[in-house]
């Protein structure tokens, strides 16, 4: 009954958590190693699921809980790493 019983809880709070998708555009990659920093910067952020960081299309898509963090966090992250991020698209 016990399992049964934390099973339901595990699945009300994975309900809970909301997962969103943005797609930033990051000004000033050069070379792969820009990307690397980057996806290092956003993947240390508590809340980030999933970080990937494209050097051809100069952007950044990171999938996160946004009951741990938030797009404010996200462009600092990008900051902290020495770039610009600047939010094109983001989903609920």
């Amino acid at each position: 009954m016990k399992k049964i019983a934390w099973g339901m809880v595990l699945g009300v709070c994975a309900l809970l958590a909301a997962p969103h998708e943005i797609v930033i555009d990051v000004k000033g990659m050069t070379c792969p190693l820009c990307t690397t920093a980057i996806k290092h910067s956003l993947k240390k952020t508590p809340g980030v699921l999933q970080a990937r960081v494209s050097l051809s299309k100069k952007m950044a898509s990171v999938r996160y809980d946004d009951n741990q963090t938030d797009t404010s966090v996200l462009l600092e992250a990008i900051r902290r790493a020495g770039y610009t991020g600047v939010v094109r698209k983001e989903k609920p």
